[in-house]
């Protein structure tokens, strides 16, 4: 996705904790909700959504408002994701620590740069199994499983300690020597 419009109001989860969620995956947000109040508006976007319009709203300023984002996004296109000291080049998919690298696969790649885009926070494994092999696919958990052990053994290789943990039921996460 390229950026999440998100209402405060949902059935079964407000929007505020679904935040929780979005926030590691590294997408933008805009609320777009009828909760007017300024708590509610300063709350929204203390937890890292882009921008907050309320209803009723004008077609013309959300648009300006998704264009802006956009734009943004393409002028910050890192390099790299580091974490700890491990780091991945983004365009060259080698993912290095203190001289050590490794090529990774595009399917090692992009469960690396997910959980690096993390910065330690749990990453579903229902989002890695999206992100990576798409909605169409046929993937189940075990391959998901499957290259996280591909992606820990390369860890080993180049000699780093940053590890990927798993969270129990919920997804995995990387751990490095001082997380706790």
């Amino acid at each position: 996705f390229d950026l999440v419009l998100l209402d405060v109001m949902l059935p079964g989860i407000d929007g505020f904790e679904l935040m929780d969620y979005i926030r590691p995956l590294g997408i933008p947000v805009i609320f777009l909700t009828a909760k007017t109040d300024v708590n509610d508006k300063v709350k929204g976007l203390r937890l890292g959504a882009e921008d907050y319009l309320t209803k009723p709203f004008e077609t013309e300023e959300l648009l300006a408002c998704l264009r802006a984002l956009l734009r943004r996004q393409e002028e910050i296109v890192p390099e790299e994701l580091t974490f700890e000291g491990l780091s991945l080049n983004l365009s060259s998919c080698v993912l290095s620590y203190e001289g050590h690298s490794v090529r990774l696969s595009s399917k090692e790649f992009e469960m690396m740069r997910l959980l690096l885009s993390g910065s330690g926070n749990v990453i579903p494994k229902e989002t890695l199994l999206l992100k990576v092999w798409g909605y169409d696919s046929q993937a189940e958990d075990n391959h998901v499983e499957v290259y996280i052990s591909f992606l820990r053994k390369k860890l080993f290789h180049i000699h780093c300690p940053v590890t990927i943990e798993s969270a129990r039921r919920l997804g995995y996460f990387l751990k490095g020597t001082d997380t706790v």
